[in-house]
């Protein structure tokens, strides 16, 4: 509220400062009262996202559940962990051994190279839980936190009156692992690298939000 500068006369000040006071309370309770939790504000939205980055903000390899098996096949075909193991290998992550398995037609050689996490790579390896086509995991191997900088924008569909939806643009800080300053790490992660580069405002991010009884919550999955 932006209130008009006045120079009262002596005998008028005390009145007036009394008023301006009891303009000022009155005017405060108003915009109390007025607050709708569930109205599509920026301000409303912004508490929302906090919430959500601070309990869903880590950004993780989706590597869910170790050790984890490497075909000679998948080796040669260049599949994204044959490009990344060896560098967290190198980084201190994880270890291999090769594992005799039973022979197929997908691996005649009846042998795997099996990674499991370190010491060190456990401590990234935490609670994310993530459910996709009727398959549930509850941890996975994170490397980043996201923090809301600021929301630019909030986009709203009402066409269920019931059930609306918003969607939230936002820039944003990051918090990456010490290893991620790695070049051969930045190389074989690329879309961390892309993200980590893009904070504080070179990239948005958005998250979508739907109406519940108590105000906005996340919803899971893309946008």
């Amino acid at each position: 509220m932006n209130l008009r500068s006045i120079r009262p006369g002596r005998h008028t000040r005390t009145s007036i400062k009394t008023l301006t006071g009891i303009a000022i309370v009155c005017a405060l309770a108003a915009c109390s009262a007025s607050h709708d939790a569930k109205a599509p504000t920026a301000e409303n939205l912004a508490a929302a996202l906090d919430d959500h980055l601070a309990q869903r903000g880590d950004i993780c390899l989706s590597m869910f559940d170790w050790p984890i098996d490497l075909t000679e096949a998948e080796a040669g075909s260049g599949a994204r962990h044959a490009i990344q193991f060896p560098v967290m290998e190198q980084l201190g992550l994880v270890h291999s051994t090769i594992v005799s398995v039973p022979k197929s037609s997908e691996n005649p050689d009846g042998a795997v190279k099996r990674f499991e996490l370190t010491d060190a790579g456990r401590k990234f390896y935490k609670p994310h839980p993530y459910a996709n086509h009727g398959t549930e995991h509850a941890n996975d191997f994170c490397v980043a936190h996201l923090k809301r900088e600021k929301i630019v924008d909030v986009k709203v569909d009402a066409s269920d009156a019931s059930h609306p939806l918003a969607v939230v643009s936002y820039t944003y800080q990051i918090d990456t692992v010490p290893w991620m300053q790695n070049a051969d790490a930045q190389r074989v992660f690329p879309m961390i690298t892309r993200i980590t580069n893009g904070a504080g405002g070179q990239l948005q991010l958005r998250q979508g939000f739907t109406l519940g009884d108590k105000g906005w919550v996340a919803r899971m999955g893309p946008v």
